[in-house]
């Protein structure tokens, strides 16, 4: 017997495949609402369900790309504070310079996204690299000056 799976189900398959089953292990899954019959109606339902998810992944692709095309003209000033021969007290963080982003920029920038080896301890310009896709990263200068 055919059936699609609703959710994951270990050593059977993932959400959306189509598997073929026993009629007795079928009809436990079916009670349990882990997978539904592979008729017409159901099949037609997930070629729609996939199409719709290739859609939407498209476009948070391209808003991906336009976000770092435009994350990439611009910059952030950061302050902190520093001593004598520029050296610095603290440094600056994610949360920083995506408060930062956000005052300066009004772009609402996610702190998780940013890729930051260590935090910036150093006066100068430094490019940060961000996640924002799978298949998209983009770089933000953050410029750090003395407050």
């Amino acid at each position: 017997m055919k059936l699609i799976l609703l959710t994951d189900v270990k050593s059977l398959g993932k959400k959306g495949e189509i598997v073929e089953v026993k009629e007795g292990y079928a009809r436990n899954l079916l009670v349990k609402k882990q997978a539904v019959e592979a008729n017409n109606k159901n099949l037609n339902d997930l070629k729609l369900q996939n199409k719709n998810k290739e859609k939407v992944a498209e476009e948070n692709l391209e808003a991906a790309k336009e976000l770092a095309a435009k994350i990439a003209d611009m910059s952030v000033t950061c302050k902190i504070k520093a001593g004598e021969g520029g050296r610095t007290f603290g440094s600056v963080s994610t949360k920083e310079i995506a408060e930062a982003a956000k005052k300066q920029l009004n772009l609402e920038l996610d702190k998780k996204k940013m890729v930051l080896d260590e935090p910036i301890r150093t006066l100068g310009v430094t490019e940060v690299t961000m996640k924002l896709h799978p298949q998209v990263n983009a770089v933000l200068r953050v410029k750090v000056v003395e407050e």
